[in-house]
């Protein structure tokens, strides 16, 4: 083969690599700006729920405590009442038995039945196993849900910095085959086309391996552009 159609052949080969590593350029430019969207979307969301938590734990602190003030006037209330039987006062039992079944009435399911098994074992509702948590279990799972989100942001922020890294690698593939036009010498151009080559395969191969965004739909994205 003449030297003539070597160059030739050699730029046929630079000119079709060069197309291939700008388009990959392109697409990892874009999935990783995905990522990045998608990065603060889930850290706002991890917001946002984190504070709607902290509204729902305010709240069960205060139910909590005042199921504590309710427990207590029971309990003065049935002190009173034995007193008032060993004084022979049936009427004030009666009224102080009243007032106990129209606060164990007013409370919620759970620390009515807290309070049943409470006076029937002689302790505390709150001493019930799991009783206490309760009162938190939706808080407990707003800030799993929260911390979920924000471990999808880390995860999206990460791959957005490694698709930035693999952009920067195609950077030096477009260098090393923008300059080997400039090698007098054919060997020369080659290796350098070559060396190129080698970091295009292994940049792709790395590229394959991050995740895509989550929900990534291409088919979706070109619906949207050919309307």
């Amino acid at each position: 083969m003449s030297e003539e159609r070597k160059d030739k052949v050699l730029e046929i080969v630079i000119a079709v690599f060069l197309g291939i590593t700008a388009f990959l350029t392109a697409w990892a430019t874009w999935i990783g700006s995905l990522h990045a969207g998608l990065q603060a979307i889930h850290f706002t969301e991890s917001n946002n729920i984190s504070s709607k938590v902290s509204a729902m734990y305010n709240q069960s602190s205060q139910l909590l405590l005042q199921d504590m003030m309710t427990w207590n006037t029971i309990q003065n209330y049935a002190f009173d009442a034995e007193l008032a039987e060993e004084q022979g006062d049936t009427k004030k039992v009666e009224v102080l038995e009243k007032k106990v079944m129209a606060l164990r009435e007013g409370v919620s399911d759970e620390f009515a039945e807290a309070v049943s098994w409470a006076i029937d074992n002689e302790k505390s509702p709150f001493e019930k196993e799991g009783f206490v948590e309760s009162y938190f279990e939706e808080t407990k799972q707003g800030i799993d849900m929260a911390n979920a989100k924000l471990e999808e942001g880390k995860q999206d922020n990460q791959n957005s910095d490694t698709y930035g890294l693999v952009t920067v690698i195609y950077s030096i593939v477009l260098f090393l085959l923008g300059i080997a036009a400039i090698f007098k010498n054919f060997p020369n151009r080659v290796a350098v086309v070559v060396l190129a080559i080698c970091f295009l395969v292994f940049d792709t191969i790395f590229m394959i391996t991050i995740p895509l965004p989550t929900g990534f739909d291409l088919l979706s994205y070109l619906g949207e552009f050919f309307k």
